[in-house]
Order: structure tokens, then sequence, then C-alpha cells
């Protein structure tokens, strides 16, 4: 599938609103999954924040497990060999600041030391770097394996994640108003701060979603992050290659 060209001054949110700051680095995303729990909400909300409200749907809040690699990172308009690749697996839930969906992250695992570092400085995200290694199965799934080392000097939890998984279905664009939609069709994130919230927007066109067949090996990263463990059957899907552009992060009041 050939990655997709997007100007994120000319594309605008759901709700019709368009990017609020300058769209600077551009980036593929490749061979990534969406894996989704269902949690109840009461379970959840005392690991996020006041400052921004835990969305639910149909009664249900939700977790989700990301695991993708990004290629052709960078600053717009600057030559390949100055562009870096590297996995990265999330965890997040689904808020809303202010009446505005986005999302919050528990935890940002990182398969780059330079680019983790930077990012957790320059955003305030929970970064961590992480051993990773992605790779390719005799019957063409995706390989993931991330291990977190714990560091009792910063604070960190061991946390370890293993997954082969592969697209079993046709590609699909999601629907609004549909479970799908909703999970995946946010391009902004909430970072809450003492003084204020930091937002960060990312910019493509619409996920090309594929049903997915998973089997996750070995999951840590609720425990990791002191989260509850989901117990029911996840919602997944594959998504293959998408570019997008990503925002200069700015604070915004309480």
């Amino acid at each position: 599938m050939n990655a997709q060209r997007t100007d994120p001054f000319r594309w605008s949110f759901a709700d019709g609103s368009s990017p609020k700051a300058p769209h600077v680095a551009s980036m593929i995303w490749r061979d990534g999954l969406f894996v989704h729990w269902p949690v109840d909400p009461d379970d959840l909300r005392p690991h996020v924040p006041g400052q921004v409200t835990l969305e639910t749907r149909d009664g249900r809040a939700w977790l989700s497990v990301l695991p993708f690699v990004l290629t052709n990172v960078g600053l717009r308009g600057t030559p390949s060999i100055t562009r870096l690749a590297f996995p990265e697996l999330n965890v997040r839930t689904y808020v809303r600041y202010r009446g505005d969906p986005g999302l919050f992250f528990f935890s940002i695992d990182i398969g780059n030391s330079l680019v983790a570092t930077s990012v957790g400085r320059t955003t305030r995200l929970p970064v961590y770097r992480a051993k990773m290694r992605v790779g390719a199965t005799e019957d063409n799934h995706v390989a993931f394996e991330s291990e977190r080392r714990s560091s009792e000097s910063a604070g960190d939890t061991a946390a370890r994640f293993a997954a082969t998984y592969c697209p079993n279905g046709e590609v699909f664009t999601a629907e609004p108003n549909t479970l799908e939609h909703w999970l995946t069709a946010r391009r902004r994130f909430y970072a809450p701060e003492a003084d204020g919230v930091l937002t960060g927007e990312i910019a493509h066109d619409p996920w090309p979603l594929q049903p997915a067949a998973v089997t996750i090996h070995e999951n840590t990263l609720f425990e990791a992050n002191g989260l509850p463990t989901p117990t029911g059957d996840p919602v997944v899907h594959y998504a293959d290659e998408l570019s997008m552009t990503g925002s200069i992060p700015r604070r915004i009041g309480t």
C-alpha cells in the first residue's frame, strides 16, 4: 500500500475545526496494530488526571495498546538522510478537554534512546526508552517485542510486550458513529500539567483499517502502569501504512 500524502492545513477534525498549531514534523506509520479493551470506567477514572474527563461509550471506558513502526521521521522538508525510523508502543485511553475529544497516554515506549529523551523533554509525555525488535515470521506475521527495564533512579517500572499479528480481511475506513471511528479518529493528545494542559495534534487521512489476527504472547503494560487489567476480549485492527504530520505541542489554560 502506498503512503498517502496529507496537507494538514487543508485537513480538518471531525468537528470541522482546523489544526491550531504549525505541523513541523512528518513521518510514516507502518505495520501498526490497535488493541482495544473495554474496562469499567470506575476502575480507570482514578488513573486519569482531573484536568481531563474520561470519555466512555455505551457505559464503558477503553484501554488501548498500540505497537507500530515510524519511518521517515523528521522535520518537514528535510532530506531523507536526516530522517529516523524506530518502533513505538503506547498505552492510552480516551478523554475530553473543554468538550474536545482526545487521547491520554499512560506510557509511550520508544525503541530509540535519543528520540525517547527528546520527546520526553519537549512534550512532558510519559516517554520511556525500551529495547524493541520488529520482524516477520515465516508465515508473514509481524513479530513485535518490547522490553522496558526497570530503573529505580528514574522511577521506571519494567514492562514487557510481545505479539504476532497480521491483517485478516479487507481494508475499510471507519464510518462516523461506529466504535471503530470513536477509538481511532482522534487527532489530539492532552498531557495535564500543574499550570495547564499540554496538547499536540497529528494530521492524516482516515486510517486504512483491516481486521487482524493477533496472538499476544506477553503483556505486563497494564501492571507496569498501575492500571486495571482488562478481562474481556479486545477489539483489534491492523493498519498498514499512512503518512502523517505532527504539530508543535502547545500549552492551553486550565
